[in-house]
């Protein structure tokens, strides 16, 4: 029964997929980045199997678990061939034991070609904290809220220079409004296990972009070893001013659902104080997102500027909200800076 080690078993074969067999709780709590649910126990039967094990005896919880295997066995090769025409596939469980490699078996009698992960899920998410805890050169992109650095940071990755985007796998812009037309939030656990993934394809010697977050967005943290060196990281300031920044936040929350605005503003009203609070509840009333948006300013813009008191920063400024302007900025002074070398690349994926 061959076993690949996890880096063979991340970078290929090529167009393989790699089958998760762990129950759907356990996929849901956390999988590798593209692996899909193939679950040999529904979370009930596994569950079963568990209490079996415990209460009576391991030989006992094998059999009950042979017994609700059996009559799966012919739709699982069914949907397998479904997912992989090619009949190669990557699979793993949690500690590469029994459910993976009964899965293997059955796989392997159907005339698959099966890459079983030596030591299971557990070594990918010790992988996965080990990527998180890796020195690596940062530039962190900061600014006033509504200055548009997710924007500048994408636009950035088209200038060919390596980013994270923190928010976008974190699916939160990391305000009270954060949650606002986005997806829900990954776990903890998954965000980490996309962001060792994101990082891992990035070389450890080109200074990687990402924004400047606070220790939390929305409910994910931000791991303790990254965000150090992202204390620790040159950054760099766009300065736009507030009148740009206002009229450009009130073009996107004017398009959003005045419910989730006046949810998210009833989220921050012990710090918006009585009085803002009810005006900027009237604002959304009236359809006037400028006023809105100038009153929710006030608390976001001293809180990120007293954040910003004992830090050094390169201050880029600008009388735009436009990314692609704003990104060129940004490099160039990060250029001068000598933060950056003149041709910013990028390396394809090192695996584990």
């Amino acid at each position: 029964m061959p076993r690949s080690p996890l880096p063979d078993f991340l970078q290929g074969p090529a167009n393989t997929p790699i089958l998760d067999v762990r129950a759907p709780v356990e996929y849901a709590h956390g999988h590798i980045p593209g692996a899909l649910s193939f679950p040999l126990f529904s979370d009930e039967e596994r569950a079963r199997i568990g209490t079996t094990y415990k209460q009576a005896s391991q030989d006992k919880a094998v059999l009950l678990g042979l017994d609700l295997f059996g009559p799966k066995m012919s739709q699982m090769v069914k949907v397998a061939t479904k997912l992989a025409p090619g009949k190669e596939v990557r699979v793993h469980c949690w500690r590469g034991g029994m459910r993976s490699g009964a899965v293997q078996w059955l796989l392997e009698l159907a005339g698959f070609q099966v890459h079983l992960l030596n030591k299971g899920y557990k070594e990918y998410r010790q992988w996965v904290l080990a990527q998180l805890a890796v020195p690596r050169p940062l530039l962190v992109l900061g600014g006033l809220t509504g200055s548009g650095k997710t924007d500048v940071l994408h636009e950035l990755a088209r200038l060919q220079e390596p980013i994270v985007d923190l928010e976008g796998l974190a699916s939160h812009k990391g305000s009270a409004f954060g949650s606002i037309g986005l997806p829900p939030q990954p776990t903890q656990e998954q965000f980490e296990n996309d962001l060792a993934f994101a990082l891992n394809k990035l070389s450890v010697d080109v200074p990687v972009w990402v924004e400047d977050e606070s220790r939390t967005i929305g409910g994910i943290h931000v791991p303790p070893p990254l965000f150090r060196q992202m204390s620790e990281a040159p950054l760099v300031v766009l300065e736009i001013p507030r009148s740009v920044r206002v009229r450009k936040l009130a073009e996107e929350y004017g398009r959003e659902d005045p419910g989730a605005l006046a949810t998210s503003i009833l989220r921050i009203r012990k710090r918006l104080g009585g009085l803002a609070t009810k005006e900027a509840l009237s604002a959304i009333g009236e359809d006037d997102m400028e006023k809105m948006v100038s009153l929710v300013l006030d608390y976001y813009d001293k809180t990120y500027s007293h954040g910003l008191t004992n830090r050094s920063a390169i201050r880029v400024p600008s009388d735009t909200c436009d990314a692609a302007v704003n990104a060129e900025l940004v490099q160039l002074a990060a250029r001068q800076a000598n933060l950056l070398t003149d041709h910013p690349t990028s390396l394809p994926s090192r695996g584990a």
